[in-house]
């Protein structure tokens, strides 16, 4: 292995590109590279909490078209998060740039092929985004999560490689010790919302575990929320007699993992991916405005891969209560998710990402 190769990482700010950054991150650091992430502000506070992190913010803007000022307002932000990116590589020059995907990372990528540094392009989801396609002409490799990956020209197929999901080492290495035949009766629900997800979730999910109570149903809720939420749900929860605990953000979610035995969640490739390995059963609830409906393709991936559920935003309040009545009549659906989410794991994500690295550094041109 080079020892101290430097590796620059690009990360759009929204937790779905961000995490990806950090696991991918952690592992390099273990392997002695030198790496350092840029993003922007959102990335930056999602990420500061890990202390031996080297973070740079470098501000970025998506493109807009809705209106001329708005529009030129984006051109000039763009052009000038080129510049400090290109300035940034000259004094810094990495060997090799990753490209998590988002808005955040589009400058970066575009200053490294102008001074010819090589960059790879991650995408985790089911269709391309719009900053991986821009830069997919432009790009060394393209690492991927699953090859059924949409929206690729056929003339870049010898760029892509299918690693598998960039996601923690600790949630591939969670060993969830439940048996997956294991009987069970109370149903333990995990609700995982980032900023996005938290204020839908607060507003509808505790009505429907009311409803799951009245009808004898025996349930406990872990709800994520924001912390103006805390108070709220927490009051609801006591005066419907709901078992619960509310937690917000954590870096350590596998500790909520070990208590339950079903999750309701958005429908990001990331969270999902940690699902998955986990052995988690879920009922995935696609965020209505992800672009290119991106999370209602992957919640349909998964529930043809039989991993778990998929319920949209607007049938929550008609569909959600019928769900879960009928897992707690027969248990043997989530189990039968678990099984087949047993059959799948991403253990071998970071030796394929090794190998790839290793080629590219090697190579003469």
């Amino acid at each position: 292995m080079i020892k101290q190769v430097k590796i620059l990482i690009a990360a759009g700010g929204t937790g779905g590109h961000v995490f990806p950054a950090y696991s991918l991150a952690d592992h390099l650091i273990k392997k002695k590279y030198s790496v350092e992430i840029v993003t922007d502000d959102r990335g930056y506070r999602l990420l500061k909490n890990y202390k031996y992190l080297k973070l740079i913010k470098i501000p970025s803007s998506p493109f807009k078209k809705k209106n001329i000022f708005k529009m030129l307002f984006s051109i000039v932000i763009l052009l000038y998060s080129i510049l400090r990116s290109f300035i940034f590589l000259i004094l810094n020059r990495p060997k090799i740039v990753f490209g998590m995907g988002g808005y955040s990372s589009f400058p970066l990528c575009i200053a490294a092929w102008i001074l010819r540094i090589k960059f790879i392009i991650y995408e985790n989801n089911l269709i391309i985004g719009k900053a991986n396609k821009y830069l997919l002409p432009l790009a060394k490799k393209v690492f991927v999560s699953y090859k059924e990956l949409e929206d690729i020209p056929k003339r870049y197929n010898n760029k892509i490689f299918e690693i598998g999901n960039l996601i923690r080492k600790e949630i591939i290495d969670f060993n969830n010790k439940k048996k997956v035949n294991e009987n069970f009766e109370k149903i333990k629900i995990l609700v995982l919302g980032g900023s996005q997800a938290a204020k839908v979730f607060a507003e509808k999910l505790p009505h429907i575990f009311k409803r799951c109570k009245k009808e004898g149903m025996l349930i406990k809720v872990y709800q994520q929320c924001l912390t103006n939420q805390n108070d709220e749900l927490s009051m609801f929860y006591k005066n419907t007699d709901i078992d619960f605990e509310i937690f917000n953000f954590t870096n350590n979610i596998t500790s909520y993992f070990s208590k339950v035995n079903l999750a309701i969640t958005r429908s990001g490739a990331s969270m999902l991916g940690e699902l998955i390995n986990a052995k988690i059963p879920f009922i995935s609830v696609p965020l209505p405005t992800s672009a290119d409906n991106h999370q209602l393709k992957n919640a349909y991936y998964y529930q043809n891969k039989n991993f778990g559920y998929l319920i949209e935003e607007k049938d929550l309040d008609n569909k959600l209560f019928d769900l879960i009545k009928s897992f707690y009549k027969d248990k043997s659906l989530i189990k039968k998710i678990k099984i087949n989410q047993s059959q799948y794991s991403d253990k071998n994500v970071f030796n394929n990402i090794n190998q790839q690295l290793e080629k590219i550094i090697y190579e003469k041109n």
